[in-house]
């Protein structure tokens, strides 16, 4: 039997915060389990809220010295973790804030300097975990699939709502996953055209119409047509969703529950290849009771909501649990799911001393 214990840190598209995730994992018999002993959301400050948004069009002086001082941001907060915890763990595991996800390009970037964060808390920290999935072909995301094959094999699927949705699934003997569609990053930015940091279970969505043509549009975009691999980025939302709602002259309210329902759809074409599948739920997004009242009734399959600890830091746990693989020197990317040319170990090691 061999344990590990990893923290796990994940900064995810819509900006609600750092969330922490202190971790145990234990191999025994050639199976994983896990738990999640401590965990915490640290709010960002409208100040990183800033830097981070703004860091896209940003010189490359400038673009250095936030990755630097993000590094030593997040270290910070580790260590503050780590004294209020207890916890004594083996790694640090930093999926870092992503910038720039442009994996036709060859382009992938995640800011987080790893040595800083080392620097900070004298632990060995595993980081810029998408990078080589890139230079292998692959489109760098997503990479929670592997956990959900060893950690989380009794669901058929899994699903994330984040920023944007994502899919894991078993298929003809692979694992395939995908990004679905933009969720949180959009119902946010909705929400915030109200003065509200976000749509409290839904209730604004649930008070508008469906615009339906704007659903169709919303529909017909081309990503969705696209067969995996495939994941999405900022810079799609900008470019090809964002034009669509943005230009829209009806009630904030109406726009909620159009997106609700362009997410409910997405969402279970998604598994149009599985009957009757039990799908395992997690994410921000979990939390939007309307929302998944509109994913429940657009589908026959049987959603499984967890306990808060899964829902909010299931992607944190993966990630700890990616830098335990990376450790231990075996693939933690599975080409199945990214299009890279191998399955293979991601992400740079940084040691203290």
């Amino acid at each position: 039997m061999k344990k590990y214990n990893a923290i796990g840190l994940m900064s995810g598209t819509s900006l609600d915060g750092l969330d922490i995730a202190a971790c145990e994992f234990i191999l025994a018999d050639g199976k994983w389990s896990f738990k999640i002993l401590s965990s915490h959301t640290y709010p960002y400050s409208p100040e990183w809220k800033e830097k981070l948004t703004g860091l896209a069009s940003a010189d490359a002086l400038t673009f250095s010295y936030i990755n630097v001082e993000y590094g030593h941001f997040l270290g910070r907060l580790t260590r503050v973790f780590l004294e209020n915890t207890g916890f004594k763990p083996d790694l640090i595991a930093s999926h870092g804030h992503t910038i720039f996800h442009q994996p036709g390009n060859g382009l992938t970037v995640q800011i987080g300097s790893g040595s800083a964060i080392a620097a900070e808390t004298g632990i060995p920290v595993v980081c810029d975990f998408r990078s080589a999935d890139v230079a292998f072909g692959g489109q760098g995301a997503p990479l929670v699939p592997i956990g959900d094959r060893l950690l989380f094999s009794e669901f058929d699927a899994c699903l994330n709502l984040g920023g944007f949705a994502n899919i894991s699934q078993e298929y003809n003997g692979e694992r395939i996953a995908f990004d679905v569609c933009p969720v949180n990053i959009i119902l946010n930015r909705l929400a915030a055209r109200m003065g509200m940091d976000y749509d409290k279970d839904g209730k604004t969505a649930r008070s508008g119409n469906v615009d339906f043509d704007l659903l169709e549009r919303l529909d017909r975009l081309e990503y969705y047509a696209k067969k995996w691999p495939k994941s999405l980025g900022r810079e799609w939302l900008e470019q090809e969703f964002l034009p669509l709602t943005d230009n829209c002259n009806g009630p904030v309210t109406d726009l909620m529950r159009t997106v609700c329902e362009h997410v409910a759809l997405q969402v279970n074409r998604s598994l149009d290849f599985q009957k009757h599948s039990r799908v395992l739920v997690t994410g921000g997004g979990a939390h939007h009771l309307f929302l998944m009242e509109r994913i429940r009734q657009s589908g026959s399959h049987h959603w499984v909501i967890p306990q808060n600890e899964w829902i909010d830091y299931k992607e944190a746990l993966v990630f700890a649990f990616l830098g335990v693989l990376r450790w231990r020197g075996e693939p933690n990317v599975l080409h199945s799911v990214t299009g890279s040319s191998i399955d293979h170990a991601g992400g740079a090691i940084y040691h203290p001393v």
